[in-house]
């Protein structure tokens, strides 16, 4: 019964984290519908007994509707079961076996998986039935009644299976939301190729830590780094082993930076670091190191190897003075190493 919420999957653009909590929901419901068969064998109710067969089946359908993306379909099966499977519970053994609860768990489904308007209309008309069931149960009967302690069993079973779904559907969308808002927190501050910070980030990085660097200075160096003729590896190997040479470049980068450096996507092809206390001889040995470690990087295109080297401009802050100016002298310093012939580290005193 509380596969209700397998609801929130009629749509084809419907995430994968949705397909398995709806699958998952399908063989809950169906085991639930077992436990109700033979419940309602022994407490002497054998028409709601072969509904629970039934149920089973159509969630078994439902599953493997899913399996093969025919959802809406997978979800009609789902909303039949579970609109007649409450109906007939409560007319059968009465509105105190609990049965009516499993409606309720349409509700946030319907506003996860279509338009609002469309979600108003169909919750109009589970308001509807659900008013119209509770009515009727005020002039008639229960059609096959069971004793008061069985009926008190049955209501806490229901109870319990909706509570549990509830809690369950609930923990899913705040670890689904928790997920998207990490996402888009990484698709804000990361360059989509590389990897690495963009420039974007990077600079609100550096305000951040120029901003302690003025309450506790210290040593602050900033290399700028760009990939050498990368215009010409685009021309000559095609735009596909350009971005192949950029994530290399990133990854080594990446691996070759401390835990407290940061290192973002400047531009194109150029890389922004920044190493807090870190002098200007730490600096050009890790700088001379990096520089090394590109041109040794083997990446091939059409069987032949594709030449990476790596300019480099070192700089140190120089304290009170604006970032972008730190920025333009190692700029410069890089400017110089491509003259010198690039494939070279050159620094900028203070």
């Amino acid at each position: 019964m509380q596969g209700t919420h397998s609801e929130s999957l009629p749509r084809r653009d419907a995430r994968p984290e949705f397909w398995q909590l709806s699958m998952r929901c399908c063989q809950l419901a169906g085991s639930v519908d077992v436990a109700f068969f033979f419940i309602f064998l022994i407490l002497g109710s054998p028409i709601l007994a072969w509904i629970n067969v039934v149920s089973v089946a159509m969630y078994v359908y439902a599953y493997h509707a899913f399996k093969q993306r025919r959802n809406r379909l997978a979800v009609l099966l789902i909303r039949i079961e579970v609109l007649v499977h409450a109906g007939l519970g409560t007319v059968l053994i009465g509105w105190g076996s609990g049965f009516h609860y499993f409606l309720l768990m349409f509700i946030p489904a319907l506003f996860v998986s279509m338009r609002a308007r469309s979600a108003w209309i169909y919750a109009g008309w589970l308001w509807a039935y659900y008013v119209s069931l509770d009515v009727l149960m005020w002039f008639v009967s229960p059609l096959q009644p069971i004793s008061s302690n069985a009926l008190l069993g049955v209501h806490v079973f229901n109870l319990t299976v909706v509570f549990c779904m509830f809690s369950y559907l609930a923990l899913f969308y705040v670890v689904t939301v928790s997920r998207a808002h990490k996402s888009l927190a990484r698709m804000a501050t990361t360059d989509s190729l590389t990897g690495l910070f963009n420039r974007r980030h990077m600079i609100a990085l550096t305000e951040k830590i120029l901003a302690r660097h003025h309450r506790r200075p210290s040593n602050l160096t900033l290399m700028l780094m760009d990939i050498d003729h990368f215009k010409q590896v685009n021309d000559l190997h095609g735009h596909d082993t350009g971005d192949r040479v950029l994530e290399a470049v990133s990854e080594l980068l990446k691996c070759s930076m401390r835990e407290q450096d940061f290192i973002g996507r400047w531009g194109g092809e150029e890389f922004l670091c920044i190493l807090p206390d870190t002098d200007f001889s730490h600096a050009t040995d890790s700088a001379e190191r990096i520089r090394k470690a590109v041109q040794a990087l083997e990446i091939y295109s059409n069987g032949k190897k594709v030449s990476v080297t790596l300019s480099i401009g070192v700089t140190q802050y120089r304290v009170e003075e604006v970032l972008s100016d730190a920025i333009a002298r190692a700029d410069c310093a890089l400017y110089e190493g491509k003259l010198a012939g690039r494939n070279r580290v050159e620094v900028v005193g203070v």
